[in-house]
């Protein structure tokens, strides 16, 4: 990351000793600038070695009137409360400020056209790092979400998914549990992994035993999930809760320990992470660890269009914190 300061267009602006609507149109050639102005106006450029953002150009004139939203392709994405909430985020924020959405699904090998937006919302980053570094090598505009990037020039707004973990299990062991379970979601995916780092460091720190058998490794698919569900049940000594990664994949467990028997939470208790409100709606409340993920794709747009028209001189980085909402899927363990 270079550490040389950009030259915006407020600078020209002031060297100019003109407003920056004014060196705007000097950029875009509009003929109404008086030539004592333009002559102004030219100088500080040169003299500045000021570049015009084209994404900004390009969006004033409706040329590039759109935004990207990439999303990795993974099971059950149309199914996904995480996926939905994000595009509608994305497209309410694009809706808001009269642009179009341009929609990615991406395997992470396909190149990106970038000609066609004026910045890219990524939606994480799960084996598209070089999209990534493709789109910013080509000067786009882009802002990552729940994910943390230190080492690339992008914005990102990310959920402190350790904190999360950390929560969720803070919350079963302070009902009493000490054979507590965990369903993950990808560890491929930074998310994955944070959540389940949190969780097992917070077990640590309470001397909880968390044995290998207790980490079940999901996908955030349901199929993962009731997968993982069997495999706690065919142990010899059942676990009394449970933190799943996804709310999509802890209402997948609950269904399946109802099938085979089980009461939540007089027999197991469950904890999931998203806030999904179909959760309200389930056979039994989930407890919850929330993330605000409409809001963040919401952010993640104005970052873009702030970033576009050099409102915004440097990233946005910004890390959200989750909360525990509490109903009815845990309770103590049975004495």
């Amino acid at each position: 990351m270079s550490d040389q300061k950009k030259v915006s267009i407020e600078d020209v602006a002031r060297r100019a000793k003109v407003s920056i609507t004014t060196v705007s149109r000097v950029i875009n050639n509009v003929s109404t600038v008086s030539k004592k102005n333009r002559i102004k106006v030219e100088e500080a450029i040169a003299h500045l070695k000021y570049k015009p953002n084209v994404n900004a150009q390009n969006l004033a004139r409706g040329t590039n009137n759109a935004i990207g939203l990439v999303i990795p392709g993974y099971p059950g994405i149309f199914h996904s409360f995480y996926a939905i909430e994000l595009i509608r985020g994305v497209g309410h924020a694009c809706e808001a400020n009269k642009l179009d959405l341009v929609f990615h699904i991406t395997n992470g090998f396909n190149p990106i056209n970038t000609n066609s937006v004026g910045g890219i919302v990524f939606a994480d980053i799960i084996e598209n790092r070089k999209q990534v570094e493709q789109a910013v090598a080509q000067g786009t505009p882009c802002a990552i979400i729940n994910n943390h990037v230190d080492d690339l020039d992008v914005s990102y707004i990310a959920i402190n998914n350790k904190f999360g973990g950390e929560q969720a299990a803070d919350y079963l062991a302070s009902l009493g549990h000490t054979r507590i379970a965990t369903i993950t979601g990808q560890l491929g995916t930074q998310a994955g992994a944070d959540r389940l780092e949190g969780f097992k460091q917070c077990l640590a720190k309470k001397k909880t035993a968390l044995p290998d058998e207790y980490i079940v490794q999901g996908d955030y698919s349901r199929r993962s999930a009731r997968e993982g569900a069997e495999k706690l049940l065919a142990l010899k000594d059942k676990p009394t809760a449970v933190f799943v990664a996804s709310d999509d994949m802890a209402l997948e467990v609950m269904a399946t320990f109802m099938e085979k028997g089980l009461k939540v939470p007089e027999d197991i208790s469950i904890i999931g992470f998203d806030d999904n409100p179909a959760c309200l709606y389930a056979p039994v409340s989930l407890t919850t660890i929330k993330q605000p993920l409409f809001e963040i794709a919401e952010e993640a747009v104005k970052t873009l269009i702030d970033m576009i028209s050099e409102k915004r001189p440097d990233h946005l980085q910004k890390t959200v914190k989750p909360e525990l909402v509490v109903r009815e899927s845990c309770a103590a363990p049975k004495k």
